[in-house]
């Protein structure tokens, strides 16, 4: 048995820059992924102040994670950036990277882009959370 997605944007809301207003999945298991944060293996912090290779280390951390729940980018059904900035353009180029990125699929589905004024770590400027749809 395959896992249905169903990816819809009502022609009353406003047109996506690739992302759905809603994701439907008709069945299967679910799989919530915790926070994905800039941290290499030892827990260090990739990248200070470099928006793109914290981007970068997040989008390795999270095709890992995926990974190890038995799931790709086009299973995810729900995501969020968290970018440590009020600036638009900080975070149109976050967007950006990680659509351009191997993860890039996974921002089709419902997603959300916010700017926080602080992340758990110190230097941390992104953060992606991740709900994907486990494959039968």
């Amino acid at each position: 048995m395959t896992t249905k997605i169903t990816r819809i944007n009502p022609e009353q809301l406003h047109e996506t820059p690739g992302y759905h207003h809603i994701t439907l999945v008709e069945t299967g298991r679910t799989a919530y992924l915790a926070g994905q944060c800039p941290l290499d293996r030892s827990g260090s912090l990739v990248g200070p102040g470099s928006i793109e290779a914290q981007v970068d280390q997040v989008v390795v951390n999270a095709l890992a994670a995926l990974t190890a729940a038995g799931a790709q980018p086009q299973h995810v059904v729900r995501s969020v950036i968290y970018v440590r900035s009020d600036d638009r353009d900080v975070l149109g180029a976050a967007w950006l990277r990680f659509t351009a990125s191997a993860l890039g699929p996974a921002f089709t589905s419902a997603s959300t882009l916010l700017g926080v004024a602080q992340l758990g770590f110190t230097g941390q400027l992104v953060e992606l959370d991740l709900t994907a749809t486990l494959p039968d």
